[in-house]
C-alpha cells in the first residue's frame, strides 16, 4: 500500500485539494499535525479511520507507524500543514520508508503563506518594487541553518520575505531588517490563516513587534515583509496594452 504525503493547507476544512479529500476519505490510518490543524479538516476522513495526533510523536515513531500500516495492508495518509515542500520533514520520512521499502507519493497542499497573503488582499511580487519571494526562517530552539542563509544575505536582495518559525523573536527580526528595508516598511503577520481563530496585524518594521506581543502570539504565524505589501508600484509588461501579442500567440 502506498503512504500518501497530503498538504493539508493552511488549516481551514475547504481549502484542501480535491485529491486530498478523497485520499483522506479512502485512508485506513491518517496521521495529522494536531498543533496547526483544525479539527474539522479530519471531517473529511471516513469515520472507520484511526486518527493519529503526530504532536507527541518522534519522526522515527511516526514513520514506524506508516510502515506497520503498508505491511498490514492499510492505506495510510500523512497530513502535513500547509505543503509538503515546506518544513515538513519530508526528506526524513521519505528516506525511511525507501529504506523499508515502502512506496509513497505526495499531493500538495496551500502553503501558508499563500493564505496569508490572500486574507490582506496582497501579491508579493509587484512589477518594479519585488520580483523575487524568498521562503525562510530564523533559528532559536531549531535545526541550524545553513551558513550562507542569512536573513541579511536575503532582506540585501530587497525580495519580500516569509518568514517561517520566527514570531517567537520578531522585535530581534524587525530591529534586522530595518538596516534593509527601513522602519516603514509594511510587515503582515497571519495567525493561523484560515482557521476560525485566526488573527491578522498589519504594521510596520517599526510597530509590529509591539502588536505582535500586544496580541501575545507565540507560535502557528507567518510573517511577510516587503515593499510589495504597500500594493504600489509598476504594472506588468505581460498585460501592457502596448505589447506585441501577435507574435506569441497563445501566450499571456
Amino acid at each position: 500500500m502506498t503512504v500518501h504525503f497530503v498538504g493539508a493547507g493552511p488549516g481551514a476544512a475547504d481549502l484542501l485539494t480535491v485529491r486530498a479529500t478523497r485520499l483522506l476519505a479512502a485512508a485506513d490510518l491518517v496521521l495529522y499535525p494536531g498543533t496547526y490543524l483544525d479539527a474539522e479538516v479530519l471531517a473529511h476522513c471516513s469515520p472507520a479511520a484511526e486518527l493519529v495526533d503526530t504532536q507527541h510523536l518522534d519522526l522515527d515513531r511516526i514513520v514506524d507507524r506508516l510502515v506497520d500500516a503498508h505491511r498490514t495492508g492499510r492505506t495510510a495518509v500523512r497530513l502535513t500543514s500547509g505543503d509538503p515542500s515546506l518544513y515538513s520533514a519530508l526528506s526524513e520520512q521519505t528516506a525511511r520508508l525507501d529504506r523499508a521499502g515502502v512506496p509513497w507519493a505526495v499531493t500538495p497542499g496551500v502553503p501558508a503563506y499563500a493564505a496569508a497573503a490572500a486574507l490582506v488582499g496582497r501579491e508579493l511580487t509587484v512589477p518594479l518594487v519585488a520580483q523575487s519571494v524568498v521562503l525562510t526562517r530564523t533559528q532559536a530552539r531549531s535545526t541550524a541553518m545553513p551558513a550562507a542563509e542569512s536573513l541579511a544575505s536575503y532582506a540585501a536582495t530587497g525580495a519580500t520575505l516569509v518568514l517561517h518559525l520566527a514570531i517567537g523573536r520578531v522585535r530581534a527580526l524587525a530591529t534586522e531588517l530595518v538596516a534593509f528595508y527601513r522602519a516603514d516598511c509594511p510587515v503582515v503577520v497571519v495567525y493561523r490563516a484560515s482557521q476560525p481563530d485566526q488573527l491578522v496585524l498589519e504594521g510596520t518594521l517599526a510597530t509590529i513587534a509591539d502588536r505582535v506581543e500586544a496580541a501575545g502570539l507565540r507560535q502557528a504565524a507567518v510573517i511577510l515583509v516587503g515593499r510589495a505589501l504597500a500594493r504600489a508600484g509598476g504594472e506588468s509588461y505581460l498585460y501592457d496594452a502596448r505589447r506585441d501579442r501577435g507574435s506569441k500567440r497563445g501566450q499571456g
